[in-house]
């Protein structure tokens, strides 16, 4: 049995290897070519190629057994789960990833790349896919092999989920880890996705915003009158509902509604908030410090506050005006939200702001697409400490510790349906291009991403 340092150590110069030497590419060029599309209905067949050939036979070569689980709520999304069980009385990790992708928008992406088709300049590695998510579950696997290459043994047992239908709100996931609660059962969540804080910046982040997204709709009536004949006789929903819309934030986006935000950021929260830099990219837009909530700069908006968002508002046909009053305008909103806001209130409570307004006529439809609810695991368990000092250790940095990231995960799936804290280790970067054209990885922090997860994977079969 090799010395526990040298086994360490050989571990990551393994894993930065496997970077270094190609086979990182290699393998993620497979994974990218496959189009995995989730909001495409009949991406069905190629979300169970990307999990039983790509990501079935890598496992079962490291000892894993796989089987695919089934998605009641849409067949096309299924699961796979794996286990590596070495001792039932070691400790359990359980890992995750979604091999899942938004719109490819070929024709969009400079130098006329092709989203399916991995391409590498400048350092980049370019592809629909290599940052979200299957270059971050693709690098994790990897460092198990590596460990497991270096020790003959973990030295703890994995279970890994991968599903298909993150991109698309991860519909039936629920259903999934209820059903097969005992199959999933584990005593921490470790896994990747989403941003670092900063490219040189190793990053952990503890949980996730919540998501939760609604039209608003001023339906006056059917078809739309000429302007000329009706104007100043008929109510005009367009109008109604942009004064509508202003009665939810003040001009510089704050947001009235108390019950939308979590009343103050808890103090270890904004400690650990308060250690955070977020850094800029020349293809950041200009940001204003006034926008929001008043006295809150930077971290503190983006992962310890809330903030609602127009995302789209028709009224009439834009595309093409005519002199008419329309019947119909419509607004598709969004709330980003922190723990300390109760999830069950938010419409209610945005139904009791209309009316209390004078807005009874606007009316609230809740989106299809499933969205998330905010979790936040505590910054001194014990699972956290162990993962920060094993990077320490691995990279010479101090790692950046968000209490949660600023976007949305099926994270409530593991802390609330499955009861366990979480820690997750992101190998990406803010300026990624991630859900838009030119999605791209960085070698250098795939190269250091495979060296952590190799010494966090080493040092849990070692001290947990």
């Amino acid at each position: 049995m090799p010395d526990e340092t040298d086994a360490r150590e050989t571990s990551v110069a393994a894993a930065r290897n496997y970077v270094i030497g190609g086979a990182f590419k290699a393998e993620l060029a497979r994974r990218v070519a496959v189009p995995s599309e989730s909001p495409r209905e009949d991406s069905g067949p190629d979300h169970r190629r990307y999990l039983t050939q790509e990501i079935a036979p890598d496992l079962e070569a490291m000892g894993f057994k796989t089987r695919i689980l089934e998605n009641p709520a849409a067949e096309r999304l299924p699961v796979l789960f794996a286990e590596r069980i070495e001792d039932d009385k070691l400790p359990t990790v359980l890992t995750y990833g979604h091999g899942d992708v938004l719109w490819g928008m070929g024709g969009d992406w400079q130098e006329g790349r092709d989203p399916f088709k991995l391409d590498e300049a400048d350092g980049r590695l370019f592809g629909r896919g290599t940052v979200d998510n299957k270059g971050q579950h693709t690098i994790n696997i990897a460092a198990l092999r590596c460990v497991l290459e270096a020790k003959g043994r973990l030295g703890f047992n994995v279970k890994l989920m991968i599903e298909m239908g993150e991109e698309s709100g991860s519909p039936g996931l629920k259903e999934v880890a209820e059903t097969h609660r005992d199959l999933f059962s584990a005593d921490v969540l470790i896994a990747s996705d989403g941003p670092r804080t900063a490219v040189e910046t190793p990053t952990i982040f503890l949980g996730a915003r919540g998501g939760m997204g609604f039209h608003l709709i001023a339906d006056e009536r059917p078809g739309a009158y000429h302007s000329g004949n009706w104007g100043g006789l008929l109510v005009n929903p367009g109008i109604r509902l942009a004064h509508a819309l202003a009665t939810i934030t003040d001009a510089k986006g704050r947001i009235a509604l108390r019950e939308w935000t979590p009343g103050e950021i808890p103090e270890n929260v904004r400690n650990a908030l308060s250690t955070i830099s977020l850094e800029p990219d020349p293809s950041d837009p200009v940001s204003d410090p006034e926008w929001g909530e008043p006295g809150l700069v930077g971290p503190d908006q983006v992962f310890g506050w809330c903030n609602f968002e127009i995302l789209a508002f028709t009224c009439g046909r834009p595309e093409a005006p005519v002199n008419a009053v329309p019947g119909c305008a419509r607004a598709t909103c969004q709330l980003r939200y922190v723990v300390g806001v109760e999830t069950a209130r938010i419409l209610p409570a945005l139904r009791e702001h209309l009316d209390a307004h004078g807005f009874q006529d606007i009316k609230i439809e809740p989106m299809k697409r499933g969205f998330f609810t905010a979790t936040r695991t505590d910054p001194n368990n014990e699972w956290v400490r162990l993962v920060t000092a094993s990077i320490q250790e691995t990279t010479g940095k101090a790692p950046a510790v968000l209490p949660n990231l600023g976007g949305s995960l099926p994270n409530e799936i593991f802390v609330e349906t499955l009861g366990m804290p979480t820690v997750w280790v992101p190998h990406s970067h803010r300026a990624c291009g991630q859900h838009a054209p030119d999605e791209h990885m960085l070698l250098s922090v795939a190269e250091e991403a495979a060296a952590i997860m190799a010494g966090i994977f080493h040092d849990i079969g070692e001290r947990a």
